[in-house]
């Protein structure tokens, strides 16, 4: 009779604990397929592909957290990246891997985190991070904000803040970890990264800011800043975007931009989303990118993107998308490049 009630105190005692303690397996699984065409004016050339992650990249993670009592919780989050064209996952957990706290007094984490400048970008695009916007790629993406800027830094402390009347910010910084004293080696990289963000009702208005230290050199430091908002007006939702970058050269497709003192480029972008019924969505963006002429690029360059896309929800986990978008690089004394997208994909999360 002892025992039993020694084992019914201990199963009573196990899930107690195990109701303060929950981890969570999700993933996202997202595809598409289609035509991508470029003519520079001397070649015109054309390939159909499949490329993964049109809305959201794919990925799998586990996340979990523990209540420690007087609001206090323990929080971890391990996330990795999966191409679902060749089946291929990114090295280790290398989209998150932290461990944190939370409470009354906000969120705080240590580890790889998410920049808050790149937790927000797609929050001022109609189109989100939907690859047929034509701020991003790949294929003619606009915008050099949308490609070049570390978006997911190593040795990183982030710190959430809780809403006040409508108010929010994060803030990060990640430590370089330099060797000028000989005590460790390291390649990393110095980012201090912000957001603030205001929402009332149907409206919202967002700062970002990142600045990259990659070089050691002050005056070459990577800075981007983003400024946008939306309004919902029911039938439709409007939106609007300004970015900066500073210098930053090279071509837009790549993601590791040559760091040039005294380049900058401005661009901004308008778009609409439409809710057609509770299940289809239709949404257009138009974007400009335009780069100072400089000492490494003579001719100021010049790109312009319009991308339009319908997206329909078979259920709340299931969505099926397809769309177009167009775009074109102008400088003087070379012709133009034009590009266009094609694609219809599908995207299933767990």
């Amino acid at each position: 009779m002892k025992k039993s009630l020694i084992a019914l105190a201990v199963l009573a005692a196990s899930g107690a604990a195990m109701a303060q303690s929950s981890v969570t397996l999700y993933g996202i699984a997202d595809v598409w397929f289609g035509n991508m065409s470029v003519d520079d004016g001397t070649t015109d050339r054309s390939t159909t592909l499949m490329h993964s992650g049109g809305i959201n990249t794919s990925r799998w993670g586990m996340k979990g957290s523990e209540d420690l009592g007087g609001g206090l919780k323990a929080n971890f989050q391990l996330e990795s990246s999966i191409n679902m064209d060749d089946g291929s996952t990114g090295s280790g957990f290398n989209r998150q891997a932290w461990v944190g706290f939370s409470g009354n007094f906000g969120d705080v984490r240590f580890g790889r985190v998410s920049s808050p400048f790149d937790n927000v970008l797609p929050g001022l695009d109609a189109m989100g991070d939907l690859d047929l916007s034509p701020r991003k790629n790949p294929g003619g993406g606009v915008f050099r904000t949308a490609s070049g800027y570390i978006d997911k830094p190593t040795n990183t402390i982030f710190y959430k803040t809780p809403r006040f009347s409508g108010f929010g910010a994060e803030v990060s910084y990640s430590l370089d970890e330099d060797n000028e004293n000989g005590l460790f080696d390291s390649t990393e990289i110095a980012i201090t990264s912000l957001d603030l963000t205001y929402a009332a009702g149907p409206f919202t208005a967002t700062f970002a800011y990142q600045e990259e230290d990659r070089n050691d050199v002050t005056d070459d430091d990577f800075k981007l800043m983003a400024l946008g908002g939306s309004y919902n007006f029911g039938m439709a939702a409007v939106y609007a975007m300004y970015g900066n970058v500073e210098n930053a050269t090279g071509d837009v497709s790549n993601s590791k931009a040559t760091h040039t003192a005294g380049a900058e480029t401005d661009e901004w972008q308008i778009g609409v989303s439409v809710p057609m019924s509770s299940a289809l969505t239709l949404s257009a963006s138009y974007a400009e990118s335009t780069d100072d002429a400089n000492s490494i690029n003579p001719n100021e360059v010049k790109r312009s993107g319009f991308g339009l896309a319908a997206a329909y929800s078979l259920s709340k986990r299931t969505t099926l998308y397809g769309g177009v978008k167009t775009a074109t690089q102008e400088e003087t004394g070379v012709h133009d490049i034009d590009t266009t997208v094609y694609a219809v994909g599908v995207k299933h999360t767990f």
